[in-house]
């Protein structure tokens, strides 16, 4: 079973993000600045090989190539894409295929269909959590038209990943794309995508449905979608602001199987090392807001924790499943919501011993992972 990590894109600054905050801002900033709430509140968050520009193939390259190294077998890259217009492409574009890791380690792409905050860190509490300006319209035409550009940029690459054959492809807000086109538009969406890929002699393409909420779950297999899996699945949204690692991921795990009967689909896991959004939050002290990115905050992760949260995802069978299935792991990079694997300065290399360990497939120390996986 194959471990494959979702991929922020957005550690290089761009002009829509120099308008709205300031020239060459990044989130690295954001991760930087922020610090301790509460009591053994874990902020800062310090990358133990430093800060990088993720248009840069040879500071991209060098992280790639811990990863695999450690287990990881493909990347899945958030794509931003609305009508054509995209941003933060140069992280996957430059960074990761202008690398000689690009070339032939695995990748996928996931459609992140909703457009960068324009308030970073969010000061407005009162304020919806997703901001419509967010959302990312789309339609049958605008749909196959992106499948086009993602064909004949990326599906075509030799190290493009596939599941039984086919290119994989995932859409972030699964819930948003099916509300907003309708079932019967978004099978019509699919259908025709599928016929152009078809047709100009690509894969049919394996499509995921991320995190379909619970009046979509039954419809995402009508819909035309092959499985249904996670980006974080870790935190109850609306739970307390404090929740336990060790109590969350196995609650989550325990609802996997729901989504693959509530589908009649494969549901294929995601497991993440932690969830803290506080850097992406204004801090107004002892006045916080009980929503993201404020709430909730999972304290106690640890990365022997996390090891046994990758082995349930690794031995979860569904009814229904693939024959090559992947467990995704939230993820490589998302140093700003605090669920990343690259190294840091609390845990050393642990976060990456913890997948060494339980896939037997790293070159490193497998585990006694109780101090923290240190080299």
């Amino acid at each position: 079973m194959r471990i494959a990590a979702y991929v922020y894109s957005g550690w290089h600054p761009i002009p829509e993000r120099d308008e709205s905050f300031h020239e060459g801002f990044t989130e690295w900033q954001l991760v930087r600045d922020c610090r301790p709430r509460f009591e053994g509140h874990a902020q800062p968050r310090v990358p133990l090989l430093g800060e990088y520009d993720d248009r840069d193939p040879t500071e991209v390259g060098a992280r790639v190539r811990l990863a695999t190294s450690y287990g990881v077998d493909a990347l899945v890259y958030g794509v931003f894409w609305c009508r054509g217009k995209r941003v933060f492409e140069a992280g996957l574009d430059r960074g990761f295929l202008g690398s000689p890791e690009g070339q032939t380690v695995p990748f996928a792409c996931m459609w992140a269909n909703r457009m960068p905050r324009r308030v970073l860190p969010v000061r407005r509490t009162h304020a919806p959590v997703i901001d419509a300006t967010r959302l990312v319209p789309s339609d049958v035409d605008d749909f196959v038209r992106f499948v086009e550009v993602l064909a004949e940029s990326y599906f075509v690459r030799a190290n493009y990943l596939t599941v039984e054959g086919r290119s994989y492809f995932s859409i972030y807000d699964s819930t948003f794309f099916l509300r907003e086109l309708g079932v019967d538009n978004a099978q019509k969406a699919i259908a025709e995508a599928r016929r152009w890929l078809t047709s100009h002699g690509h894969r049919d393409i394996h499509l995921a449905a991320i995190e379909p909420n619970a009046a979509c779950l039954p419809l995402v297999r009508e819909a035309g979608f092959d499985s249904v899996t996670h980006y974080v699945f870790l935190p109850d949204w609306k739970g307390p602001p404090r929740q336990d690692y060790r109590e969350h991921a196995q609650a989550r795990a325990a609802e996997w199987s729901e989504f693959a009967a509530g589908s009649g689909l494969p549901y294929m896991p995601s497991v993440a090392p932690g969830w803290d959004a506080s850097p992406r939050a204004a801090d107004f002290g002892d006045e916080q807001s009980d929503k993201y990115p404020w709430s909730p905050v999972v304290v106690g992760e640890h990365p022997e924790l996390f090891h046994e949260a990758l082995g349930r995802a690794r031995s979860f069978r569904a009814r229904v499943s693939v024959d090559d299935p992947l467990v995704f792991v939230a993820s490589l990079n998302e140093w700003s919501e605090g669920h990343y694997i690259e190294p840091d300065q609390r845990f050393g290399h642990g976060w990456l011993e913890a997948i060494a360990g339980a896939t037997g497939q790293g070159s490193h120390r497998r585990c006694d992972l109780r101090d923290g996986g240190r080299q």
